[in-house]
């Protein structure tokens, strides 16, 4: 039977280029696969056939020859480097491994667990978070904070190596010490971590009486922290080797430390600016004068508040805002007017009011200029 074109076996043009082909040869491949197909006895051919044309059209030489001469670059001794007899449609075993290596790791990375798996005798601690809630006036100023961390330490009793004694650990009689077994899964051979020792490769005959042989044990620790000033909700504080402890004498994890900063009762933050609403009463508005505002330091600074001020109106005070984190300058502080309408009026506080409402026409030119546009805005619908 004559063979297939190569390019039509992949289903790609003559001009395609290596990533196209690559691809083209990754969706062959998984659909193809004697795993996927077992009640198609053509599968493993046909498979076979795509692997063979992904081996020549990959090498730039070889794809050459072959653009050239046909299959008859690979016949008759021609080419030299073309593939060669072997079991596996006409490939040797060597010849295959290379041509389906590009593509194993996507069909079988699960199992795997990625190339060039092997013993992970002292694995790594795991990474550890605490949330730490803070006051505003804290983040300005910044603090030292010692913190409680329930976390898995080295075993004191064994030094991390999970031995009891002076004993060593043993390689492991299932895996011969590699950490992981292989298994044979259709076509392939398929390697999975080992069930007797969890992928460590070895085992231990005389386990720690403290840590059962993990080597670490669950224990309260205290830790120091600087928390320095500046920091904002957000803000992420890393404690080197301060996570759990490895295992078998692995190196230990990191410790992490979120910032959540507590809304303050008078100050609203925006990055290293503050706000603050201060309520002014309407005389103090109208005539102006000062106001005492506090500070985020624990002082007090006095505003002056100009004439005919309205509601909304914001005065700086520069050099009174938050730290930026690493000392990057000082953000300011606003203050926004409340202009305040008073309450519960007293007969004579009416009187006085009405009395005023009636020499202030000319007084008010927002008022004056608005119910002038609404005058304007009625007559035109009327017309």
């Amino acid at each position: 039977m004559a063979k297939r074109d190569y390019y039509d076996v992949l289903g790609v043009s003559r001009g395609a280029s290596a990533d196209e082909i690559k691809k083209a040869y990754r969706t062959k491949a998984k659909e193809l696969h004697p795993d996927r197909n077992k009640d198609n006895p053509e599968s493993e051919s046909r498979f076979k056939e795509a692997n063979e044309a992904y081996e020549v059209l990959k090498d730039a030489d070889k794809k050459a020859a072959y653009d050239r001469f046909g299959h008859a670059a690979f016949e008759g001794g021609m080419g030299g480097g073309g593939p060669r007899p072997g079991g596996n449609g006409g490939f040797s075993n060597g010849d295959f491994t290379s041509a389906f290596s590009d593509v194993f790791d996507d069909l079988f990375g699960d199992f795997m667990g990625g190339r060039g798996g092997g013993r992970q005798r002292a694995a790594r601690g795991a990474d550890l978070r605490y949330n730490l809630r803070i006051s505003l006036e804290d983040a300005f100023s910044g603090l030292q904070k010692t913190i409680k961390v329930r976390t898995l330490a080295t075993c004191t009793k064994c030094s991390g190596t999970g031995s009891e004694g002076a004993s060593e650990p043993t390689s492991c009689p299932t895996c011969s010490g590699m950490g992981k077994v292989r298994a044979q899964q259709g076509f392939f051979t398929v390697e999975r971590t080992c069930p007797t020792c969890g992928g460590l490769g070895q085992i231990i005959k005389n386990p720690c009486t403290a840590c059962g042989g993990a080597g670490r044990t669950e224990k309260e620790r205290a830790l120091n922290v600087n928390i320095p000033s500046g920091v904002e909700t957000g803000t992420r504080i890393r404690l080197a080797g301060e996570g759990e402890a490895g295992m078998r004498g692995g190196p230990p994890g990191d410790l992490y430390i979120f910032v959540e900063v507590d809304p303050h009762r008078l100050f609203e933050r925006d990055g290293v600016n503050l706000h603050c609403r201060v309520p002014v009463s309407m005389v103090k508005a109208a005539m102006g004068g000062q106001v005492e505002v506090p500070t985020i330091d624990g002082g007090r600074a006095r505003v002056q508040i100009p004439s005919g001020s309205q509601s909304g109106r914001q005065m700086r005070l520069r050099g009174k805002g938050m730290p930026a984190l690493r000392g990057q300058g000082v953000g300011d502080m606003f203050i926004e007017l409340a202009v305040e309408t008073p309450t519960n009026l007293t007969s004579r506080q009416k009187e006085l009011l009405e009395e005023f409402e009636k020499l202030s026409e000319d007084n008010n030119p927002e008022t004056k200029s608005f119910f002038s546009s609404v005058k304007g805005f009625w007559d035109s619908m009327k017309g």
